[in-house]
């Protein structure tokens, strides 16, 4: 009996334990299958991932290939675009280049001059000096050896010239001739000869003079005034000049004695067309002309030989009056300006001669009118600089201003060391100088653009 009931007790247990070891076995396979049934869905999962960023890229690829070749067909439009109008316009560009080949041919010519100069030369190259100032005698009339040496030491930019120079036609011609081929640059050779009682030459008895410009100016004929300045040209050419102070675009007040005759009137819109005329006559016959004595000697009795001149004249006043005339033989191409030393507080503030100010020569004359040529001073030998400056600081303010060449110093040597040492000091530069020098050398060399 104990027996049995010991084998029923062993039977169960082992009946226990394999029902634990099976489930037990279910359990692992359960494991097992979990697993694979994951590693299959995470292998479904990346499968998936992987064609979607494909799909992905090659969208995104697809796009910026889009979107470049779009953009290289919006480059090729706008290209097309812009380059339509120039098409249009070639055949006008020859026209419009023709000027600015010719100004940049006479630059060429002009700044090979300039770049060969020492600056001593280029200094001395800013004076316009009488034959006696430079030769040291009394009365020059004729250009010999003296001559020729006194050039080599200083070849200034001009000489001028009056009536006790000339004894006759042969006489005068031989001078200017040899004067010009002396020198080591082109020359200045100028004259006063206006007509009426400022005529150097005709008042020698070598030519014919045309009467004062008041007369002319009176009849209102703008073609007598062309004809008086062709006729006054021609005849100075014939000589060797090619330079004339003159004419004069003063507009004479009435009573006025310090310009009187020598202007073309007192209404400025006459003067103005007369000046004009006049200026277009002396260009007709290669010689310069000079525009004087800005900003206008009509305005005072004032001698500016004496001493001081000035007017109570504004900016507005000359505008209505000598600026008109100023300005008409500017736009009929005029090459040269003469700047008095007249003194306007009106405009300066100070009694500053217009040939020494700034605001005069550079920001009214050159700035308002705009004035591009030569701009010389009236004669510094007169009482309205000399009683007030030495010749160097005249000279140097004289190129502070604007000015391009000196007229006639009281003492050209002074003037001359006054300005070459300012360049040294710094108070003047070399570029201020070489600015003039372009400005003088264009109208020295103007011809050379049509050979």
């Amino acid at each position: 009996m104990a027996n049995r009931d010991r084998e029923e007790i062993e039977e169960s247990y082992e009946e226990e334990y394999d029902e634990i070891e099976l489930r037990r076995q279910w359990r692992h396979k359960r494991r097992i299958r979990n697993q694979i049934i994951a590693y299959i869905v995470t292998g479904i999962l990346l499968v998936g991932i992987i064609a979607g960023a494909g799909i992905g890229v090659h969208t995104a690829v697809t796009a910026m290939n889009d979107k470049k070749h779009a953009e290289e067909l919006q480059a090729q439009l706008e290209e097309l675009e812009e380059t339509e109008p120039v098409v249009v316009e070639a055949p006008e560009e020859p026209v419009a280049e023709e000027p600015v080949e010719e100004k940049s041919y006479l630059d060429e010519i002009v700044d090979a001059c300039i770049s060969e100069m020492p600056l001593e030369d280029k200094v001395k190259g800013l004076f316009i000096i009488t034959p006696e100032a430079l030769t040291g005698t009394d009365i020059v009339v004729r250009a010999g050896d003296t001559t020729k040496e006194k050039l080599g030491e200083h070849p200034v930019g001009g000489l001028i010239y009056a009536e006790q120079n000339f004894k006759d036609e042969q006489q005068l011609k031989e001078m200017l001739s040899n004067t010009a081929s002396y020198s080591k640059y082109p020359i200045f050779l100028a004259v006063e000869e206006e007509g009426g009682s400022i005529s150097r030459v005709a008042k020698a008895g070598l030519a014919d003079n045309v009467g004062d410009m008041k007369a002319i100016g009176e009849g209102q004929d703008t073609a007598k005034a062309k004809e008086a300045g062709a006729t006054i040209g021609g005849y100075l050419s014939g000589y060797g000049f090619n330079l004339a102070f003159a004419p004069v675009a003063d507009v004479a007040m009435d009573g006025n004695e310090t310009i009187g005759d020598r202007s073309f009137g007192n209404n400025a819109g006459e003067v103005s067309t007369m000046v004009a005329a006049s200026v277009e006559g002396f260009a007709e016959s290669g010689v310069s002309a000079c525009l004087k004595h800005f900003p206008g000697l009509g305005c005072t009795d004032e001698d500016t030989n004496a001493g001081m001149a000035s007017t109570e004249k504004t900016l507005e006043d000359f505008e209505t009056t000598d600026f008109l005339s100023f300005q008409a033989g500017i736009d009929a191409g005029v090459e040269f300006v003469l700047v008095s030393h007249l003194s306007v507080p009106g405009i300066t503030g100070d009694n500053t001669p217009s040939s020494l100010s700034e605001q005069m020569i550079t920001e009214v004359l050159r700035g308002n009118l705009g004035f591009e040529g030569i701009v010389v001073t009236d004669a510094m030998n007169m009482g309205a600089i000399t009683e007030y400056y030495t010749s160097d600081q005249a000279a140097v303010m004289a190129l502070q201003a604007g000015a391009d060449m000196i007229l006639m110093p009281e003492d050209f040597e002074t003037a001359y060391n006054g300005v070459l040492e300012a360049v040294n000091n710094g108070t003047l530069t070399e570029e201020r100088i070489d600015e003039s020098l372009r400005r003088i050398y264009r109208v020295k060399y103007k011809d050379k653009v049509e050979e």
